[in-house]
């Protein structure tokens, strides 16, 4: 069997780091797709490709795939785990906060996929992952842009998962509780949020990126084929569901 290779879009710190990180560990080689450069994750990876680029830029997101294949001649997975979170009243979000959250959570998967598709096609198997949110099982007021972008990636993913069978490539989705990462440390940590969303989890810890990547590497696994168009919610199991 060859050796699979994966894509990882945030992969410069948190979850995507993790992910990246995690994948490698288990014999894949690695890119990772990032608006920042990405030196702590590519210390951790012995054959790492880093690629500077925008996710919502389709021409970036060409080039960076691009220098994929050049290095390593065939893609198999794609992480779509870049995303921002800001909170912020409803009443006090402007239509260009509504517009890039959902350039960045929604329409940059969309492109990302796309864009990797023949890749993914012509290696005759491939997973597609995208990491949406508990969140939107729990729908807090002050995100509501965030959690519409967030329940679009998962109809995204189900309606994926039909169109993309026939290529023996599946679509699934991870919805992660609050996890502790530096964004959501700076974020939401300092006005008490890990401890509200603490408070309704049967698990009473706040999860961090380790406790994702059993999840990732299931859904990514061989044995996988049958596991298509699902949302996997591991987040400590949430009172609110």
């Amino acid at each position: 069997m060859e050796t699979r290779t994966a894509l990882v879009t945030g992969a410069a710190q948190g979850l995507g780091q993790e992910f990246a990180v995690a994948l490698a560990a288990r014999g894949y080689r690695v890119a990772g797709l990032d608006l920042a450069p990405q030196p702590e994750t590519a210390a951790k990876i012995l054959d790492y490709v880093e690629l500077v680029g925008d996710v919502t830029d389709e021409t970036q997101i060409g080039e960076g795939l691009e220098r994929l294949i050049d290095r390593f001649g065939t893609l198999h997975v794609v992480v779509n785990n870049a995303g921002i979170y800001p909170a912020k009243p409803f009443e006090e979000t402007t239509a260009e906060d509504w517009r890039r959250i959902m350039r960045v959570n929604l329409e940059a998967p969309f492109l990302v996929t796309r864009a990797a598709l023949p890749y993914l096609k012509a290696a005759g198997w491939g997973r597609i992952v995208n990491i949406a949110s508990a969140a939107v099982f729990s729908a807090p007021p002050t995100m509501v842009p965030y959690i519409a972008s967030k329940a679009g990636l998962i109809g995204f993913t189900r309606a994926l998962a039909g169109a993309l069978a026939p290529y023996g490539i599946t679509a699934n989705a991870i919805a992660p509780g609050m996890v502790r990462t530096p964004t959501t440390e700076r974020t939401s940590g300092a006005d008490g949020g890990f401890e509200d969303v603490r408070a309704g989890q049967a698990v009473r810890r706040t999860p961090e990126p380790p406790d994702l990547v059993s999840t990732l590497l299931y859904v990514v696994d061989e044995g996988s084929d049958f596991l298509t168009g699902q949302t996997l919610n591991v987040s400590g199991g949430s009172t609110y569901l």
